[in-house]
């Protein structure tokens, strides 16, 4: 007899059904941000991470987002669908679909031709009209970015869809990659978050990131299913414990290097540890102080550099207080130390990178070209490694 096949393994096609151990606000009192830690329980998944993974959750939609919509459309909520993005084996219903499988924001320009032809009232056809002009582009974009499904079927009240053909332009509801601010060493079952949940207004109306406020919101502590998969990652602690490790991580970006010094810790690593954290305000912002503090007591973790950008009439950042540091900075380079850097992608990585490359040509006393090819150098080695987003 064949030996039985084994269980599958728990995937993105396939996520576990986790629960929260912990939901806790990490800013204080007076804070302008919403910035959490998460404990995830995976006991007993059979998931493994290492430091510098992600984990991808799952989320669902408010479920007043999806009553709206079904509102707006006219149906009940049970209208059997088939949306083309999901190509589902069986129809679903209009709820399902609208709650926990598409995703609710993001119009497109198509739609708005939908719209325009079902729309009866003269108003709502001239404004489509003008919105999907061909010298409109930019503004019919504008129009666009400000607004989610549930703005337009309100706008147009008088172009009736059925359920199909709504659902057939809405985009499948993806995952969110976290990176992982913990180490499986000290915490085999379990996987930690830091998340910054995001609500915000446009167009007179609330937002929300999706899955920040299922996080915060919609998820129970110790009940509520959260459905949830490793995502493993090039990025990760050098296997030589004896090399310097410096790491730039302001907001969120810090999480993998609260992860990265468990793990140093965890097995001994002998080599020094640098990092940089930025926020808005050290009194209210300052994510996990106490335990940087308590790593800084036990020699575990060598200097931890902060730029709190409103704390001080001229803002500072972390590429603010590498250049400042540019000397010292040079010296753990040219020690070998490992560079890293995780966080915004759009700006602060990029200044960070500047900033890397403008201390390494005026501290090493070379060329411009000549820093490109070290820092390149860097990277071929696995001594310049980023995780941003």
């Amino acid at each position: 007899m064949s030996a039985p096949a084994a269980a599958p393994a728990y995937t993105k096609d396939n996520p576990f059904p986790a629960t929260l151990k912990e939901n806790r606000l990490l800013n204080k009192p007076g804070a302008a941000k919403e910035t959490r830690h998460y404990v995830v329980d995976i006991g007993g998944s059979g998931l493994a991470y290492k430091v510098g993974d992600s984990l991808g959750v799952f989320p669902t939609n408010r479920p007043t987002e999806a009553a709206e919509i079904i509102e707006r459309l006219g149906a009940g909520g049970d209208e059997p669908v088939s949306p083309a993005a999901l190509r589902p084996p069986m129809p679903i219903s209009l709820r399902e679909a609208l709650t926990s499988r598409l995703a609710l924001s993001g119009p497109t320009r198509k739609f708005l031709e939908t719209l325009a032809a079902r729309a009866t009232d003269a108003a709502e056809k001239a404004k489509l009209a003008g919105l999907l002009a061909s010298g409109a582009k930019e503004v019919c974009t504008a129009f666009l970015d400000e607004r989610e499904f549930a703005d337009l079927l309100a706008e147009f009240p008088s172009a009736k869809l059925m359920p199909q053909e709504f659902t057939d332009h809405l985009r499948r509801l993806m995952p969110r990659l976290y990176s992982i601010a913990s180490s499986p060493k000290p915490y085999p079952a379990e996987v930690h978050l830091t998340v910054s949940t995001v609500r915000y207004t446009t167009n007179h109306r609330e937002r929300v990131g999706v899955c920040s406020t299922f996080l915060a919101d919609r998820v129970h502590v110790g009940t509520t299913p959260v459905p949830v998969f490793v995502s493993n990652s090039h990025f990760g602690v050098p296997e030589d414990g004896a090399r310097d490790m410096i790491m730039v991580g302001p907001g969120t970006g810090i999480a993998p290097f609260r992860a990265f010094l468990q793990e140093r810790v965890a097995t001994g690593a002998s080599g020094r540890h640098w990092v940089f954290f930025g926020e808005q305000h050290r009194a209210t912002d300052f994510l996990y102080e106490e335990e940087w503090a308590a790593w800084l007591a036990q020699g575990q973790l060598t200097r931890i550099d902060t730029a709190f950008s409103r704390d001080q009439p001229v803002k500072v950042y972390v590429q603010d207080r590498m250049r400042e540091n540019a000397a010292e900075l040079w010296s753990w380079i040219q020690n070998s130390a490992n560079f890293y850097v995780c966080g915004d992608a759009k700006r602060m990585a990029k200044d960070v990178d500047q900033a890397l490359h403008d201390i390494i040509a005026e501290q090493g006393r070379i060329d411009v070209a000549a820093a490109a090819d070290f820092v390149k150098q860097m990277k071929k080695n696995k001594r310049y490694q980023r995780d941003v987003y």
